[in-house]
């Protein structure tokens, strides 16, 4: 896949950022008005020079091995409020707006379990059936 060029503002960025030996960068999902955590996902150059771009979310997969548009099959989409990047340079915080859930179970977020008193409990419901997200 051939590389999207970034362009002088992009490339800035590119440059604070620590990439893993994959090419890829951890990037936290944040409700910008809430500041409920929603799911941490991964970008590549290119999830970033699109993300900043069109001010969609895009994070790649690493078991498609492609980029991945939030929403495109979901209709949950993200539309970005503010990039951020951790001292180091080697985390994201993205602020978003989630429009519907994030978490592929159909719930709002990823973060939907917890333990209590040694135990996992689901602290969260599903909101959408996944069957109905993904049209299964």
């Amino acid at each position: 896949m051939a590389q999207t060029e970034p362009d002088s503002a992009a490339e800035a960025v590119l440059d604070a950022l620590t990439f893993d030996e994959a090419g890829l960068i951890p990037a936290i999902a944040q409700q910008h008005d809430t500041g409920e955590v929603l799911m941490v996902a991964w970008m590549n150059r290119d999830a970033i020079i699109e993300t900043l771009r069109t001010r969609q979310v895009v994070y790649w997969s690493r078991s498609r091995k492609a980029l991945w548009r939030k929403g495109e099959t979901s209709g949950q989409t993200q539309a970005l409020k503010d990039f951020r990047i951790d001292c180091d340079g080697d985390t994201l915080l993205l602020l978003v707006n989630q429009e519907g859930v994030a978490c592929h179970t159909g719930r709002r977020n990823c973060f939907y379990r917890a333990v209590r008193d040694g135990r996992i409990e689901t602290i969260a419901d599903v909101e959408i059936d996944p069957a109905k997200l993904y049209h299964a």
